[in-house]
């Protein structure tokens, strides 16, 4: 760590310093917005989960003109934008007593998440560059875990249903940590713009999205992440607790320790698996990722065999600690890849592609798992999902013919890039 932190550019330092404080918010209020519709505004249960669905929604609709008008403004002017929006959307969520008021604060915090996520991205590539750049995401993915787990804790001891008043307050804690990042680029990151010219006259604007997917490395890592999403944070959110509880029949609170298990091991372990995967080809390193996934997943499978015993309430909380350890090789690999296949004038429609893929994991995933679990189906659902680990491993020895060598870790960021995709 100490050697990665001299390595910085003063920029990347001022960026990685506050990202443990600005998910704090996040998770304070991440685990507790449904309960907050519900319990404390009196929704129904379906209304609440379908105003829960507008982040996503919204996060999916707005990625692409976000990654757009990132190149074509620049990373620190959408951040801002984005980040004004997530502060409002907060506030207004903070006092929402009717669904209407609640949805437009949802709203407001899906566009955040939709436009800033390639501008975050896009920014930080424009900071740090070459394997610098892959032990940053990887690095950055463990203080947002840290965050988001500290603050869900906080969360989970501050907040009462019984007292409307203290979600009020997690929901405008949560709006003041955004003010954490803006006075960071308006301040010490006011020259960092993010934004690069194009190298001819009107190739900006011959550079969409559909000339961008016409390379096979980004469609083939573009497929990759929605499944990888899809298996993941898809099944993180539905799956796995549904699972958890009606086939392994283990606790609220087994579940609750599991996540807390899946942060603790990432935040330990990712600095040293950064480490070993310096300089590895990173499709090979998904293919690792991907045969743990599959452990993972039939250690879960485990606590279907036997409901509610002391081997269920184990196969759940190690679930959660070897899917950690496979998100630890995933985070650092595929948003570094992406950024590097990216030009620096186009690399705001790049992390938007990746982002929709993403997103469109993230939504797939609880749909399926909803649809076999509710139909008792829950060996079927282990099943699909090692499957899927398998199909993973598969595509990245795919990608790993179509990606140049410089985007696949192999060679120094300053080589010269190709132009094809091998």
């Amino acid at each position: 760590m100490r050697s990665f932190w001299a390595q910085l550019p003063t920029e990347g330092r001022w960026l990685l310093s506050t990202v443990a404080i600005q998910t704090l918010g996040r998770g304070l209020t991440l685990p507790f917005t449904l309960i907050y519709l519900h319990e404390v505004r009196g929704f129904d249960l379906g209304l609440s989960g379908t105003l829960m669905a507008l982040i996503a929604i919204t996060g999916l609709v707005v990625t692409g003109p976000g990654g757009a008008l990132t190149d074509r403004y620049g990373a620190r002017a959408i951040l801002l934008a984005g980040i004004s929006a997530m502060v409002v959307g907060n506030v207004v969520l903070a006092f929402a007593t009717t669904p209407l008021v609640a949805a437009l604060g949802l709203v407001l915090i899906g566009f955040n998440f939709g436009v800033s996520w390639p501008a975050f991205n896009a920014l930080i590539a424009a900071v740090v560059s070459g394997d610098l750049r892959q032990q940053y995401f990887g690095i950055n993915f463990a203080l947002v875990n840290l965050g988001i787990g500290v603050g869900g804790i906080v969360g989970g001891l501050f907040a009462d249903v019984g007292r409307p008043s203290t979600f009020t307050g997690i929901f405008l804690v949560d709006a003041l940590t955004g003010l954490v990042p803006m006075a960071l680029l308006l301040g010490p990151l006011r020259h960092v713009h993010g934004r690069a010219q194009a190298p001819g006259e009107g190739t900006d604007s011959e550079v969409g999205y559909l000339a961008i997917l016409r390379r096979p490395a980004v469609r083939w890592l573009t497929a990759l992440t929605f499944v990888a999403m899809f298996l993941g944070y898809g099944q993180l959110e539905a799956g796995f607790p549904g699972f958890a509880r009606q086939a392994g029949e283990v606790s609220t609170r087994t579940v609750g320790i599991a996540f807390a298990v899946n942060t603790a091991v990432i935040v330990l372990l990712q600095f040293a698996v950064l480490s070993r995967i310096k300089g590895r080809l990173r499709t090979r390193v998904m293919i690792v990722m991907a045969a743990i996934w599959a452990v993972a997943w039939s250690l879960l499978g485990l606590a279907g065999t036997t409901p509610g015993s002391s081997l269920a309430i184990g196969s759940v909380l190690a679930f959660m600690a070897v899917f950690a350890f496979g998100e630890t090789l995933l985070q650092p690999t595929v948003p570094a890849m992406s950024n590097d296949l990216a030009a620096d004038h186009t690399r705001g429609r790049y992390n938007a592609i990746n982002a929709a893929a993403f997103q469109g994991g993230a939504i797939a995933g609880p749909v399926v798992a909803g649809l076999l679990l509710d139909h008792d189906l829950a060996s079927v659902y282990i099943g699909v999902m090692v499957a899927g680990c398998a199909a993973l491993a598969a595509m990245a020895l795919v990608l790993e013919r179509h990606v140049p060598e410089t985007a696949n870790g192999r060679l120094p960021a300053d080589a010269p890039v190709s132009a094809t995709d091998g």
